[in-house]
Formats: C-alpha cells, sequence, structure tokens
C-alpha cells in the first residue's frame, strides 16, 4: 500500500520506519524537504536527526505534505495536533479526497507548561474537526492512546496482549485501519464506533500523562478484559 505518513517528529519517524519494514511504499511529508534532510543534529530528546534518520531509511522518501499526500492511498496524520489542520490544509483537500486519513495526533496544549491540557474536549473531537474541515476525507482515530514505539511495536510491551481503539463514520475505511493494525501485531482491536467517540481516547491522553509519571516509562498500554 502507498502510504503518506504527515510529520518528522518520532512518531512519524517510527510509523514510516515500520511501515517500510512492512514492505508498503512510504513518504514522509514536510513543510521543506530539503530543510528536514538538512537537520543532522540530534533533538533535544537524543534522538538522531531527521537528515540521519532519512539516511538509514533510504526507501523512504522526504517530500513536501502535498506531495506526500496525494500519491498515497492511506495518509497518516502524525503532526502536532495544535498543527494538525494546517498541515493538511497544506497538503490540499484535493489530495485528501476519498482516501482514508488515519489521525494518530492528540489535541495537546503545552502553553501553561507540562502537563499540558487538551485544546479540546467533552463535545468535540480533533479527529472530528479534521473530517469537518476535509469531508471528502475518510478519518479514522487510532493509535493516539499510546507512545510511538508501541503504536509501532505492540509485541514489546506484554507481548503485544493490549488493546487499540479505532473510531470513524466510514466502515470501509476502519476495515482498512484495521487491518494496517493487525499487520503491525496488534491483536486487540477495539471499534468504539463513529468517529464521536475519538473524543472519548483523546481525553484518556491526561490520565496515560500521569500514568507515564507513575511508572516511569512511556513503554505501557491499557487492556480492556472481558
Amino acid at each position: 500500500m502507498r502510504i503518506a505518513v504527515l510529520g518528522t517528529g518520532v512518531v512519524g519517524q517510527t510509523l514510516a520506519a515500520r511501515f517500510d519494514q512492512l514492505g508498503h511504499d512510504v513518504t514522509l511529508g514536510t513543510r521543506s524537504p530539503a530543510e528536514t534532510l538538512a537537520r543532522t543534529q540530534p533533538d533535544s530528546m537524543g534522538n538522531p536527526g531527521i537528515g540521519m534518520w532519512a539516511e538509514a531509511h533510504e526507501h523512504v522518501r522526504v517530500v513536501t505534505f502535498q506531495e506526500a499526500a496525494a500519491a498515497a492511498e492511506l495518509v497518516v496524520n502524525a503532526t502536532n495536533g495544535e498543527a494538525s489542520l494546517a498541515v493538511l490544509a497544506d497538503a490540499g483537500a484535493d489530495s485528501l479526497s476519498g482516501k482514508v486519513v488515519l489521525d494518530v495526533a492528540n489535541p495537546l496544549d503545552f502553553s501553561r507548561g507540562f502537563p499540558p491540557s487538551l485544546s479540546v474536549a467533552n463535545t468535540d473531537s480533533l479527529g472530528e474537526q479534521v473530517q469537518r474541515a476535509f469531508p471528502d476525507a475518510r478519518v479514522v482515530k487510532s493509535l493516539n492512546t499510546m507512545t510511538a514505539h508501541v503504536m509501532a511495536h505492540p509485541e514489546q510491551v506484554a507481548g503485544g496482549d493490549h488493546s487499540v481503539f479505532v473510531s470513524g463514520d466510514d466502515p470501509d475505511a476502519k476495515r482498512t485501519v484495521t487491518g494496517l493494525l493487525t499487520e503491525m501485531g496488534h491483536t486487540d482491536v477495539i471499534d468504539l464506533g463513529d468517529l464521536s467517540t475519538a473524543r472519548g481516547t483523546e481525553m484518556y491522553l491526561p490520565l496515560w500523562l500521569r500514568l507515564l509519571g507513575a511508572v516511569g516509562t512511556p513503554m505501557f498500554n491499557v487492556k480492556v478484559v472481558r
């Protein structure tokens, strides 16, 4: 499958590398490919600069948001939630029309420092905002309840015995995303229903952040026991 990952942070890099490992045709979208590839110094978390990452993942092309989305069958929004709508606008409504948009972002507001609050909650969600802004896209919310490495390699936590959720209005789009999640190793995929259910998974983030502080590692996830 041709997959465009929009966003060059840890989430974007981790998912793009995993999709490439699984044999998909992957592009990584950014505002300025030249400037992005010039960043070779480690980031504030000690991760290799994106330029070094790109050299190590030669099959993943780094192109503009619009180029990545236009050529893709499935588009992953792995951007900062506060910038997601602007980035998707750069990608272009025509490039997103009719395509599955897997939204893994969260509307985290760091304006008051850490821990962040949510910029949208209760009666709306970022996933719904994306769908309203791009009505011809087929938005599915998923993977936003875990850290990037657990998204890509669920087997690294409890042998993969934990839950991932999908929310969306288009049943076929959810089936496509569920197939991709299964391919990545997720064994317990729970369909929550329409896209309004993304409010619940996004509002889990404040608890996730508190759990991060309590357990001292992001390498955890939830399991729905039934």
